[in-house]
């Protein structure tokens, strides 16, 4: 199990090391970084101007680009799969949903929440497959208990056959439960990739929020108001990760799961402070989506069923 979840995810960092990414450059006046190659044209002056001043580390035509008003899935060059059939309908989709409700910064927490709902199937199977797996666990210990000290090919291959027995009894699917997991990692991807190379995105406000603003660009120009954003991206991934079902796997599992949880809330909380509020807005939508959608199949759905 663990070499096929190593082999997907080798496998999806080399998708996402031979697609088109996000390219930056630093203006040379504010030395902020920008995104290189967008894909529609910038709305506000400053922003032209920026790109008229930087064009020789800009790597896309300004002027060849269209009105992000005028954004279409087909828009610019082919520069890959992932693009073409991801980033680029994403990017549509949030212009023209910003465009319906007027504000760009609620068009992205609109979107996000459409993403959750889309996967609120996988994520109910990918609950179910927990608890079974908590069900399951009293005979999978009296398994090891069983096969302990005996490596010989013969006791593995028994053992490997009973485990699937007590998987087929209780519908366990070990592949199921990463599933998930693992289609999270495209999407947020191709999220960030279309929030990055539409300008319009990061030109706007929500509030008194500027979304191509980070909260330390914030902070720093003395806009206290930031660390609000800051907090929301760590209280809502925390109380994500807590809510995590942890007790269908063994102790070991259990603590590196634990450790692992740990590792990304810090990492994540370091993180949020250099993240656009654009990004910030889609990862706390997100999470805070994920919280609800857990209690809500786990304290109703599950109960209901069994």
């Amino acid at each position: 199990m663990n070499r096929i979840i190593k082999l997907i995810s080798v496998l999806l960092l080399a998708v996402f090391l031979t697609t088109g990414c996000t390219e930056r450059f630093i203006d040379k006046d504010t030395e902020k970084s920008y995104t290189s190659n967008i894909l529609c044209k910038p709305t506000t002056e400053e922003m032209k101007e920026v790109y008229d001043n930087n064009k020789k580390e800009v790597k896309v035509d300004i002027d060849k680009l269209p009105e992000c008003s005028e954004f279409k899935i087909t828009s610019g060059e082919y520069e890959n799969l992932f693009t073409s059939l991801i980033t680029k309908p994403l990017a549509f989709i949030i212009i023209k949903i910003g465009e319906i409700v007027k504000n760009y910064g609620l068009a992205i927490m609109i979107v996000g929440l459409l993403i959750r709902l889309v996967l609120m199937p996988l994520t109910k199977k990918s609950l179910m497959q927990s608890e079974n797996m908590k069900k399951a666990q009293p005979e999978l210990q009296k398994l090891e208990k069983k096969y302990r000290n005996k490596n010989d090919k013969d006791s593995l291959m028994m053992k490997s056959q009973e485990t699937m027995m007590i998987y087929k009894k209780y519908e366990i699917n070990p592949m199921s439960g990463c599933l998930f997991a693992f289609l999270q990692l495209p999407i947020l991807f191709a999220f960030l990739e279309a929030i990055n190379r539409i300008p319009v995105l990061l030109e706007e406000t929500l509030w008194k929020f500027q979304l191509g603003t980070t909260p330390l660009e914030g902070i720093q120009s003395g806009s206290y108001i930031y660390l609000i954003i800051v907090a929301l991206i760590i209280l809502t991934t925390y109380f994500s990760f807590k809510n995590m079902n942890m007790s269908g796997a063994d102790p070991a599992q259990q603590k590196q799961m634990k450790f692992m949880s740990i590792f990304m809330l810090v990492f994540i909380s370091i993180a949020s402070f250099s993240l656009p509020v654009a990004i910030a807005l889609y990862w706390i939508v997100s999470s805070a989506f994920s919280i609800l959608q857990n209690i809500y199949i786990k304290d109703f759905k599950l109960k209901k069923e069994h």
